[in-house]
């Protein structure tokens, strides 16, 4: 953590940690102790134990958690996990109590504390995204930030098996636009949403080139 700082870093990013949440507490504070002043990002499924996460306050600045679906019968079908529905939101409502709704940027215009929900759109309605959206806008609040993502692509299973054959194509423009119309209709005041056009093929990892995997990176490293 403080080689990154070093580095130029904007925050410390871990990803699916629940498992070795007292590991990263620890390993925080002595960082902490030693410098360490990035903000600590919690980037997550959502299907987190609310226990840990109040263990985590002070601690964490940001959440980035996923709301992946709206009924528990997609998250068992699709993710292999018994209720997800209730689960994740009860860990998101605790992630709000501990951050609120504000986006908190330092001077830098770098995020420093908030909570971002990131709704990914699936195919034929599969996540439930106004119904997230319904229960972001009236249980926590309107200004809660939304990260609304239109980069889903089939694979593997998805993209092969007749048990996941609602969600064996990329969505539709239909299917977007009536995310986005969601998230005006509801009037969700905060986040950011990806551009229709390009998403599922700038956002997933060309597994083939080891060094440049995005190539948006390609893109832009234009040669002088």
């Amino acid at each position: 953590m403080l080689e990154l700082q070093a580095k130029g870093c904007h925050n410390i990013n871990f990803v699916s940690p629940t498992h070795f949440a007292p590991q990263l507490a620890r390993g925080i504070l002595l960082a902490a102790e030693a410098g360490l002043k990035l903000p600590i990002v919690y980037n997550t499924n959502a299907y987190d134990s609310v226990d840990v996460l109040r263990l985590l306050e002070g601690i964490v600045g940001v959440y980035l958690p996923d709301l992946k679906y709206a009924e528990d019968e997609a998250g068992y079908l699709y993710s292999k996990v018994p209720g997800y529905k209730d689960h994740a939101r009860r860990a998101i409502a605790e992630m709000y109590a501990q951050v609120g709704d504000e986006l908190v940027f330092g001077a830098d215009g770098l995020l420093q504390r908030g909570l971002i929900i990131r709704l990914l759109v699936l195919p034929n309605d599969v996540g439930g995204v106004r119904e997230s959206l319904e229960w972001i806008r009236d249980e926590l609040s309107p200004r809660v930030a939304i990260s609304l993502m239109a980069q889903y692509y089939p694979t593997h299973q998805a993209a092969t098996s007749k048990r996941h054959i609602l969600l064996s194509r990329r969505i539709s423009e239909t299917e977007w636009l009536r995310a986005l119309t969601a998230l005006e209709e509801l009037g969700m005041e905060e986040g950011w949403t990806q551009e229709f056009d390009g998403a599922a093929y700038y956002y997933r990892p060309d597994f083939d080139s080891r060094e440049t995997p995005f190539r948006d990176i390609r893109d832009f490293n234009v040669p002088t």
